[in-house]
């Protein structure tokens, strides 16, 4: 059945990011692309995948989420889905862009997906396509009213952009009391290189001000055992709204509480989302014929890899 495994500073790794393609069909402008800074095309096969989250699964990882790139670019996502379902007790989950969502959901449902985030920072049509380079907000909002129907939960990712969507806040959690879904508030996040840029100082606005806000009308205050987020509960006109915010930057708590490891859609293991100097290629050894042992033994190295970034 496999064991928890930990890490040098005691934080157990219980689940997974994979990043299956680098494509997409948006253009967001302040996309991290899950940390990975080269282009390439040397995507995963679902055999590949399945066999690293076979070795996975041996270090008692039972979950894992898929990433992009936009993972329904990939014609195999159904089958991808499908393998990864039984490795990870069902616990398997998406994130997407949801522009084609409705199309994919209910084949997505029946290979096992359980549930899923899709990206929304906008629900105005000009702003979504300034932030996205694209007229797909219908898509969007068509695609969450198919997934209610089938996963649970159904997350939005809104990213938080100063000076474009930090008006929004209120309509975006009733949107997400409406829809039967949870809003997830995320700061903006770079690298501590990075946050120079013109850009992020354009653009970041913490989101500390929402929380000291939604703490004074909150009914109840729960926890997310993830990188120890509070989730805000209270009632908009007789329907639950739940808002969860994900504050990445200089937040020691974030990387205390993280109990993820990250791979790249071209087989590199990744212990943290800001670094890419302590990567580990685990799909080079795999072409070459590496037996499990081999690749449990290069997992653990990922795994001693990890340190708090934020302390």
């Amino acid at each position: 059945m496999g064991y928890i495994v930990l890490d040098r500073f005691g934080r157990p790794v219980k689940s997974m990011r994979v990043s299956v393609t680098e494509r997409c069909n948006l253009r967001c402008f302040y996309c991290h692309r899950e940390g990975e800074l080269y282009n390439h095309r040397n995507e995963m096969t679902p055999e590949e995948i399945e066999r690293i989250l076979k070795i996975a699964r041996n270090l008692g990882i039972r979950k894992v989420k898929f990433t992009g790139g936009e993972p329904l670019m990939r014609d195999d996502i159904v089958e991808i889905i499908s393998r990864a379902a039984p490795l990870m007790d069902r616990d398997v989950s998406l994130t997407t862009n949801g522009t084609m969502l409705k199309k994919y959901a209910s084949s997505l449902k029946n290979a096992g997906l359980m549930r899923v985030n899709i990206s929304l920072d906008t629900l105005n049509k000009e702003k979504y396509r300034r932030i996205t380079g694209f007229n797909h907000l219908q898509d969007v909002i068509d695609g969450i009213s198919e997934a209610v129907d089938y996963f649970h939960p159904v997350k939005l990712n809104f990213v938080l952009l100063k000076g474009i969507n930090d008006d929004e806040i209120e309509d975006m959690i009733r949107f997400s009391a409406e829809t039967g879904t949870i809003l997830q508030i995320i700061e903006l996040e770079v690298s501590v290189e990075k946050e120079n840029l013109d850009f992020f100082r354009k653009y970041h606005l913490s989101p500390k001000f929402i929380e000291e806000h939604l703490e004074k009308i909150a009914d109840n205050v729960e926890y997310n055992e993830l990188h120890r987020r509070r989730k805000y509960i209270f009632n908009i006109d007789g329907k639950r709204a739940e808002v969860e915010i994900v504050r990445p930057m200089h937040n020691s708590e974030f990387c205390r509480y993280c109990t993820r490891i990250r791979l790249t859609s071209d087989g590199k293991l990744k212990p943290c989302l800001f670094r890419n100097d302590n990567l580990v290629d685990i799909l080079t050894p795999l072409h070459n014929g590496a037996s499990d042992a081999e690749l449990l033994k290069l997992f653990k190295e990922a795994i001693l890899r990890r340190e708090p970034y934020w302390k």
